[in-house]
């Protein structure tokens, strides 16, 4: 019997550090990958599904993303917003409302799925448990939060030929958003002048 005990703690034991190896990989990779893009500018295209998959939302529109924190995601019309970050606060522009929602950057990943892909990719490690899968041209990874304290209970972010190409968030209810991005360009240089928001006159402003 104590036999069986001792075979079967090494073999958890063993199967431990698979587990931490794998995610040491996946962690690697990920890493990767994004170092590459120090700059990402791309059309998006955004789907909302609810948990049974009945849609909910289809928008579309443009985004810029620039190491560190800096990020402008335009969603066009008919439902226009336009979100902007400089790295230290975050404008939410509705032109149909003539509102503009104030707040500072929520550093956490698990808050700001944009910080992701602009932000500090070090501390992925200590945000997410991380495995993935890959195979020929296309890398898929899967982003559990450790903290409960999160907007989304997973992410996937996927890569093809090394290029960001789509995201999928899920949430606690099983709403799913997934994101496509679509002509991908990297490194090229961004105005830093578009990661900052001048308020419209007239605008309501809320500060949070």
């Amino acid at each position: 019997m104590r036999l069986i005990r001792m075979l079967l703690l090494s073999v958890l034991s063993v199967t431990s550090v698979a587990v931490a190896a794998d995610d040491e990989v996946a962690v690697q990779r990920l890493t990767e990958l994004l170092n590459q893009a120090q700059t990402i500018e791309a059309r998006f295209s955004q789907l909302t599904l609810d948990g049974s998959g009945t849609q909910l939302q289809e928008t579309a529109g443009q985004l810029a993303l620039k190491r560190p924190g800096l990020f402008r995601w335009h969603t066009d019309a008919p439902m226009e917003q336009l979100l902007v970050s400089n790295g230290e606060k975050v404008w939410l522009y509705d032109p149909d409302l003539q509102q503009v929602t104030i707040q500072t950057l929520d550093q956490r990943l698990t808050h700001t799925p944009a910080l992701l892909l602009s932000g500090d990719v070090s501390k992925i490690r200590e945000n997410f448990e991380i495995s993935h899968n890959e195979g020929g041209s296309v890398v898929d990874f899967i982003l559990k939060p450790k903290s409960k304290d999160t907007l989304f209970d997973s992410l996937r972010l996927s890569f093809r030929n090394q290029v960001l190409n789509d995201m999928q968030l899920i949430d606690s209810i099983g709403q799913r958003t997934n994101i496509l991005f679509l002509n991908v360009k990297m490194n090229e240089p961004q105005d830093d002048a578009q990661f900052t928001f001048e308020i419209p006159a007239g605008a309501d402003v809320i500060q949070e």
